[in-house]
């Protein structure tokens, strides 16, 4: 190594590991991405869409990896609709904090607390569903999300 020169450690990508999302809020394998319920449920049905390989930008991508991407996120937000009746699907794909392609896929109710806001800005204590509630949540959606269109 160079004098004056460190070496740099690059922490492992959490998601090309396993360590997130968590693995019993697995829904759905499309092909190119896997979907995953969001750790926190404080918007209903918030899910994750989460690329399979390690890419980190879009343009990562070749043409036709992005538009399956794009359907399987497609795909993903017709269901969250069908479901939780959205009146308007949120869809964020930021990659600051996991610099790792993933789309957070949010539906936005009716009774939203926070309509003309992204969920990011809104105070709230996290909902976290566990046991059966998340196990049947989890099961509505795959049961939705992989019926024959």
């Amino acid at each position: 190594m160079a004098q004056g020169k460190s070496a740099v450690t690059v922490a492992p990508c959490n998601a090309c590991v396993g360590t997130w999302p968590k693995q019993d809020h697995f829904i759905a394998d499309l092909g190119l991405s896997k979907v995953y319920l969001h750790d926190d449920q404080f918007f209903p049905g918030w899910t994750v869409v989460v690329f399979q390989r390690h890419a980190t930008e879009l343009f990562h991508l070749a043409p036709t990896e992005r538009f399956q991407l794009i359907e399987e996120v497609t795909r993903v937000a017709h269901a969250l609709t069908e479901t939780y009746a959205a009146k308007k699907i949120n869809y964020e794909l930021l990659g600051n904090q996991l610099p790792h392609i993933h789309w957070h896929v949010i539906p936005r109710l009716a009774d939203d607390p926070a309509p003309l806001e992204p969920v990011w800005r809104v105070p709230h204590s996290p909902i976290a569903l566990t046991g059966s509630a998340l196990h049947e949540t989890v099961n509505r959606l795959a049961h939705v999300l992989l019926q024959p269109r």
